[in-house]
């Protein structure tokens, strides 16, 4: 008799379906890791922007107005001045904000939108994803007062 060398049909399949579910449980782990990562980076860029108005307050006495409510970080082409929020081409010589991030997507349409009604206040409003820092998932307003 000769022996056969190789692996037999079963084996094969048994080692196919355990790389197949380690694979599964690395793409799940790694969308978990994304969403975080993206909510962090939502959080970071709104404390980022409301350090820029309180700079912006301090030399102003008033928050840039804006009643209607704007897309912050619009196509990257915002960035905050002596004006207020204003297209990078036409940014002064010394901003507060040389470019306003805009917010990671997905989801899509998500955006940080700032408004000022009178210069006295502000309120960005920014969705998450999940919980992230004492935040928990869903839409959030961040002002003078801080992130709630």
């Amino acid at each position: 008799m000769r022996k056969q060398k190789g692996f037999t049909l079963i084996e094969l399949l048994v080692v196919i379906a355990i790389i197949g579910l380690l694979s599964t449980l690395a793409v799940v782990s790694l969308n978990s890791a994304r969403q975080k990562s993206r909510d962090s980076k939502r959080v970071a860029d709104v404390k980022q922007v409301q350090t820029a108005l309180e700079l912006y307050f301090q030399d102003q006495n008033l928050y840039p107005v804006d009643a209607g409510g704007s897309a912050l970080g619009a196509a990257a082409t915002i960035c905050l001045d002596n004006t207020g929020f204003t297209t990078a081409a036409l940014c002064g010589a010394d901003p507060y904000m040389g470019l306003v991030p805009a917010a990671p997507t997905p989801p899509a349409g998500n955006a940080y939108t700032y408004t000022s009604a009178d210069g006295s206040s502000y309120s960005i409003t920014f969705t998450l994803e999940g919980a992230t820092g004492g935040l928990g998932a869903g839409a959030h307003t961040a002002s003078p007062a801080g992130i709630q």
